[in-house]
């Protein structure tokens, strides 16, 4: 529609047709969202603990799959944390989108896996990059999985979990929200009933 108005107003100078044109508003539809049941199973069907952790981070901080991929040890989490356990419970993602920092609350029980992929996790890769260079999950010659790559790990994971939904990984990042806004939710609201006032 902006071409066509473009057109009316710009090239043919015709203000009047312009002003006829309408745009149709596209009808807004909640994101889908798992269940915490969904989201067990699917995690627990990662194929491999790299797969695991990556997936885990993405529901557990809401990220999205590039943050997920591109997490590197110096910026987003210190190696004395993943090997010594420092208590700080955030994870700060770095160039997000719009190219902006921010911090994201990391639970302890994503920060164990973190700590066991950091044992785990190929150590050859290190190989002249410097520590704070590190990327947290290396692909290919140390450099980042894509997001893409994140995406096939994820419905992989949902295929052999049984998942029948139309499921995407930003899918995870929808349902960390709901989950959250649930836990936050007084009580009486999540039964249906209205509050007195």
């Amino acid at each position: 529609m902006t071409g066509v108005k473009f057109l009316f107003r710009v090239t043919l100078r015709r203000h009047d047709l312009a002003a006829e044109v309408f745009r149709l508003k596209e009808p807004v539809k909640v994101p889908l969202v798992l269940s915490r049941n969904e989201v067990r199973r699917i995690l627990a069907m990662a194929p491999g603990l790299k797969a695991r952790v990556m997936l885990s981070l993405a529901y557990g901080c809401g990220m999205r799959a590039g943050e997920a991929v591109r997490l590197k040890v110096g910026d987003n989490v210190p190696e004395a944390r993943l090997r010594h356990g420092g208590e700080q419970k955030i994870i700060r993602i770095v160039q997000a989108k719009g190219r902006k920092d921010r911090n994201m609350m990391l639970p302890g029980d994503i920060l164990g896996l973190l700590r066991e992929w950091w044992t785990e996790r190929p150590a050859s890769q290190n190989t002249g990059v410097p520590g704070p260079e590190r990327v947290l999950f290396p692909g290919y010659r140390g450099k980042h999985l894509s997001a893409r790559q994140i995406s096939r790990l994820f419905k992989q994971a949902a295929r052999a979990a049984g998942i029948t939904k139309p499921v995407t990984l930003h899918t995870l990042r929808h349902s960390f929200a709901t989950h959250l806004l649930d836990d936050l939710r007084p009580a009486k609201h999540k039964k249906g009933k209205k509050c007195a006032s």
